[in-house]
Formats: C-alpha cells, sequence, structure tokens
C-alpha cells in the first residue's frame, strides 16, 4: 500500500494545476480520462465554470476556521478526481479553501484513468466512484482516513433513491445538483472539520 500512495503522490497535482488543466482541456473541446465522448467533454466544460464560481464564492465561518486551525500535524490530501464529475466539482473546490486556511494540508489531485492501482485500493462498494479523499500521514505514508465520494448528507440523499427506485435518473441528478448548489460547500466543512477534529484527539496524536 505504501508503494501505491507513494506513486500516487508523485503522479499528482496542485489544485491550482488541476483547474488550469481543466480549463485547458474546456477550451479545447477535451477532457481527463480514458473516454473522450460528447458527454463527458460537455461535463468537463460545465464542471470549468462550476469550479470557477465555488472559487469565488465559497464561504468558510470563523467557527469552522478555528476548529480547522486546531489540526498540528502534517498531512498530505491525495484526491482522486476526473475532469468530468460532477460530484468532483462541488467538493474539489471546498477542500481546497479548507486546506489554504490550515498550512499543515498539502492539496495534492491524481486522475483515476491514469492511477488504476490507487483507485483500486479505495473502491467504494466495489465502485471506482470520485472523488476520494485519502488522508495521508506525511511522517510515516499512513493513511489516516478516506473521504467521498459525496459529502455526508448527499450520499444519504443518494443512496435512499437508488434503495427506493434502483438507478438514479437524469432528473434525480439534477435534483443532486441542485442541493450542492443550496448547501454551499457547508457539509464538507463540516464532514471534514469533525474528521480532523477526531484524528486530532485520537491516540495517534497524544
Amino acid at each position: 500500500m505504501k508503494t501505491i500512495i507513494e506513486s500516487g503522490i508523485k503522479n499528482s497535482m496542485s489544485y491550482k494545476a488541476y483547474r488550469e488543466l481543466v480549463k485547458e482541456l474546456a477550451q479545447k473541446n477535451a477532457t481527463t480520462g480514458h473516454e473522450q465522448s460528447a458527454t463527458l467533454i460537455n461535463y468537463t466544460k460545465l464542471n470549468d465554470r462550476r469550479m470557477r464560481r465555488w472559487d469565488k464564492t465559497l464561504k468558510v465561518s470563523a467557527a469552522s476556521k478555528k476548529r480547522l486551525l486546531g489540526f498540528d500535524t502534517k498531512i498530505t490530501w491525495l484526491v482522486i478526481a476526473e475532469s468530468w464529475c460532477g460530484d468532483a466539482a462541488h467538493v474539489l473546490p471546498v477542500l481546497n479553501k479548507i486546506a489554504e486556511i490550515n498550512s499543515n494540508i498539502n492539496f495534492r489531485v491524481v486522475l483515476r484513468d491514469e492511477n488504476p492501482q490507487l483507485m483500486d485500493a479505495f473502491l467504494t462498494f466495489g465502485n471506482r466512484a470520485i472523488p476520494k479523499l485519502i488522508i495521508i500521514d506525511d511522517a510515516t505514508i499512513e493513511v489516516l482516513a478516506t473521504y467521498g465520494p459525496r459529502p455526508s448528507e448527499a450520499s444519504g440523499y443518494v443512496n435512499r433513491y437508488k434503495a427506493m427506485n434502483g438507478a438514479l435518473t437524469q432528473s434525480f441528478k439534477e435534483d443532486l445538483q441542485h442541493w450542492y448548489n443550496n448547501n454551499k460547500g457547508q457539509n464538507v466543512i463540516d464532514d471534514i472539520t469533525e474528521i480532523l477534529s477526531q484524528l486530532q484527539s485520537s491516540t495517534v496524536y497524544q
């Protein structure tokens, strides 16, 4: 596992580089990943606009900032994503905003299709679901926690719908996008703040 993690970090890029990549691909009518379909290209264009909006408008409360600043261990956030992924477009800007608050967090992005070993080590119910955040202790390269592919409230929303209706419909996916827009990243902030608080108080950091 350590070798897989180290390889993923080596192949990763900064959030700024990822944003520049998505913007360039959108302008060139292309996308990340093995499949270059018109649908995925259009999603990349849409996600570039989404991330640009979130980068400008996301807010973190003073209370959340105070809790986030209490985490004092050097860690790397390695996030598996692709430019066409709608959930990634909503989640990654929030993770970046959090990482900007605490200098102990090194935020890196790695592409799923170019790193299959890494992806397959962090499946969600057997699926290559993204975005997937891997929280890594810089000193030991130990995986401390994972998060994703969706924030907790959205995951519950999706799971309830699947239980009742099976596969997600296009109408539901549109509803999910509305949820993200209305929530404004706060569920991700709350989830991550809680994870870091638990890690900080665990025996690893006593």
